[in-house]
């Protein structure tokens, strides 16, 4: 590895990420509420969407301001009460817009990685 590859994967990494994060968060609250750090758990879980609160914590109050998902206050047995986010109804049609996006985009992003593309004016 060169010196510096390692800095550029990192900043290539956080770029995907920042464009994804919004829509796997949403995703994660697809099925049932969840609260800020089950929500960083899980992203941490999966290694490539790892994250900090100073990221998710920011992303959830504007998802709360677009109205794409709603917040309760629950008793928690361990600690203090925590605020669980849930989905909206606007927050799942933008989920489900997403995921209707999401394969083409990926499938044109891999076919462009994958197979070598002859820009306009190379000699063929």
């Amino acid at each position: 590895m060169e010196p510096g590859d390692s800095t550029k994967q990192a900043r290539a990494a956080a770029q995907l990420r920042k464009g994804v994060l919004e829509y796997c968060v949403l995703a994660l609250m697809r099925d049932r509420p969840r609260y800020g750090v089950e929500l960083l758990h899980a992203l941490e879980e999966s290694g490539a969407l790892a994250t900090s609160q100073g990221t998710v914590y920011p992303l959830l109050s504007r998802l709360r301001r677009e109205s794409l998902v709603t917040t309760t206050w629950q008793e928690s047995a361990s600690g203090p009460p925590r605020r669980y986010y849930a989905l909206t109804a606007s927050g799942r049609a933008a989920l489900d817009e997403f995921s209707h996006v999401w394969p083409g985009f990926r499938d044109a992003v891999d076919t462009f990685l994958t197979v070598p593309h002859p820009c306009a004016g190379d000699p063929t």
